[in-house]
């Protein structure tokens, strides 16, 4: 799937318990362009993954879209793949993606490709809850195809993922990019994904 929404963040700010994490943070993403954040544990990471998501208020500035046919805003366009795997145990495996499929309103068409995306097509019938800690995660990540959108925002989505996995993980991400896509990826860990921009918080900030 071929996107071409570009996203912006315009002098960005966050405070969390009365405390300031970042103030006036600025990027912008074309389409196909990548975002690492990196940073130590505290700085900030996961709350801006969540104001991105809009599930946290900005303490300051504004995020705009170019490319959007709708006015839904940025929650509207992305995936968030958080610390928690969002994970249904009473589910199969299949039955967890579908709920994402149906509750995203994109219909199932594109399951197969869900399940195939990190090798879970043996487990698909599986219960979810008997999972190991990488399964759960490479079924996080699946809703990414179970339900595409242009953006990807995701949390330390490396976590619990062995080495061939990572490969995936990144072999995902580059195609994203590859078809337009952006992706904002906060991490502690190195990816081999290219990144276009990187910003370092609670330090050294790098375009």
């Amino acid at each position: 799937m071929s996107h071409t929404i570009g996203l912006a963040a315009h002098g960005i700010g966050c405070q969390r318990g009365g405390r300031l994490l970042f103030e006036d943070l600025s990027f912008t993403l074309s389409p196909g362009e990548g975002l690492l954040v990196t940073g130590p544990n505290g700085a900030g990471k996961t709350s801006l993954l969540r104001q991105l998501a809009g599930l946290l208020p900005l303490a300051e500035g504004r995020l705009t879209l170019t490319g959007a046919s709708d006015d839904g805003g940025v929650a509207e366009l992305c995936h968030y793949v958080g610390h928690l795997n969002a994970v249904k145990s009473s589910l199969t495996v299949a039955d967890n993606l579908a709920f994402w499929a149906d509750y995203l309103g994109q219909g199932r068409a594109d399951l197969p490709n869900a399940l195939a995306a990190f090798g879970l097509n043996p487990l698909a019938d599986f219960p979810a809850g008997l999972l190991s800690a990488g399964q759960k995660r490479k079924l996080a990540l699946s809703r990414l195809f179970a339900a595409p959108r242009p953006i990807w925002l995701l949390d330390e989505p490396q976590v619990s993922l062995d080495a061939a996995s990572l490969k995936l993980l990144d072999s995902a991400i580059g195609a994203h990019l590859a078809q337009g896509g952006i992706a904002v990826v906060a991490s502690h860990t190195a990816l081999a994904t290219k990144f276009a921009h990187k910003i370092a918080l609670g330090g050294k900030r790098a375009a």
